[in-house]
């Protein structure tokens, strides 16, 4: 079997054109992306009729750029030779640098449509080739802006929920949050920027959350700055997750390594591929640390491929589920997902067990994958310092943002 080809289709996640009512932030109650949003879909095609499909994050539109890159050196390869093939495209690469998420991204989505090829062609799901099944569903959690969100998500089945700063910090928000979905269902913060947070100011927010009872604080400073991240580790009593934005095992190893987090988050669309997550497991296993891959910015095919890599690990936590983000992701691929229970199934069909539908992926060209600054000056900004577009800020009027009301009365 050799490869003859690879495919690449890139799509907008936005307004739904022909829609009624449809504005920049899409269908009611969807997130406003501020033009930032693409998916990157893989296709590898093989001379004996096999394809594979993957997914490509990690800036999708450069992404992209790389995946056609690639396919000089891929062509005439046979696709089953999964490790040395990601040897050799993350060898030919290193002239160009260290690789980040762009060169992680095309990695993956190429090497994840391999894995596709080899279950297609053993008639296996992907999971029954890595060793086989700790378990057949996988938690999931979702996201909640509003307790009537939260609501919501208990509603569907979800006993998981994530609050996230964005940059604006709301300790009342997450209070009620708790509130609101009690004290049997794991509660989650994501304080990720921009503007992050500096390090004492992460370190007051993570001390006013303490009483909340959180599975765990995600990205309390940004990632670069693990010296910072371990002073928080040390603290605070709330234990910590990160390793959305790395690559490959050598990205996520100081994480582990320097025990600076309970939970790694790698990405299941830039973190290398499969056998990288899968690396990556075992590394963290080691340090009883346990995995709750990212999947904020994901299509539904690293939504599947994550199902496969998490039903054959045993230090799974729970998988981030994006329920309420864009309808159109229900439309572009078959089947479609649906959480059960507070689960979603592991597949069993060969392969990831999921096929693109191509004519609704072309009816979103993309047309820009940069975000715009936010709107709300004074929240994930300080007042009047918007258009200074800074990394990281420290924040004023601690009292009042940087401390539960409840607690400060």
């Amino acid at each position: 079997m050799k490869i003859t080809d690879i495919r690449t289709y890139l799509m907008q996640v936005g307004p739904r054109p022909g829609l009624p009512g449809q504005t920049s932030a899409g269908a009611a109650g969807e997130a406003d992306f501020r033009g930032s949003r693409n998916w990157l879909f893989v296709k590898v095609e093989t001379d004996e009729g096999i394809y594979g499909i993957g997914e490509c994050s990690g800036w999708p539109r450069v992404v992209e750029a790389a995946v056609k890159d690639y396919r000089a050196i891929l062509i005439g390869e046979d696709p089953r030779d999964i490790d040395r093939i990601w040897s050799r495209m993350f060898v030919s690469s290193m002239g160009h640098g260290t690789l980040g998420t762009v060169g992680g991204g095309a990695l993956t989505g190429i090497e994840m449509a391999l894995w596709d090829i080899k279950g297609k062609a053993l008639n296996q799901p992907i999971w029954n080739l890595l060793g086989g099944r700790f378990r057949d569903r996988i938690k999931v959690y979702g996201h909640a802006k509003t307790p009537d969100r939260a609501r919501e998500l208990l509603e569907r089945g979800y006993q998981g929920v994530k609050v996230g700063f964005t940059g604006a910090v709301d300790l009342d928000k997450v209070a009620s949050i708790r509130d609101t979905i009690g004290a049997d269902v794991d509660l989650m913060v994501d304080a990720h920027g921009p503007s992050w947070m500096t390090t004492k100011d992460a370190i007051l927010v993570g001390r006013a959350l303490e009483p909340l009872d959180l599975l765990f604080l995600e990205d309390p400073v940004a990632p670069e700055n693990l010296d910072a991240l371990e002073r928080i580790r040390d603290a605070i009593d709330v234990p910590l997750a990160a390793g959305e934005r790395v690559s490959n095992i050598w990205g996520i190893r100081q994480y582990i390594e320097r025990d600076l987090v309970d939970v790694i988050q790698p990405d299941t669309g830039r973190a290398g591929g499969i056998t990288q997550m899968r690396k990556m497991a075992a590394m963290a296993e080691a340090h009883y640390i346990t995995v709750a891959p990212h999947s904020g910015s994901l299509g539904p095919i690293a939504e599947f491929a994550a199902l496969h890599v998490m039903a054959t690990i045993p230090n799974a936590l729970m998988l981030e589920r994006v329920e309420f983000d864009w309808s159109g992701r229900y439309e572009v691929v078959t089947p479609v997902l649906k959480v059960e229970d507070g689960h979603l199934p592991v597949p069993d069909a060969p392969g990831l067990g999921v096929e693109l539908v191509e004519e609704e992926i072309e009816k979103y060209p993309s047309n820009r994958n940069v975000g715009d600054m936010p709107a709300d000056d004074g929240r994930a900004y300080e007042p009047g310092t918007l258009t200074e577009c800074v990394y990281f800020q420290t924040r004023l009027r601690r009292r009042a943002r940087l401390r539960l009301a409840k607690s400060s009365q």
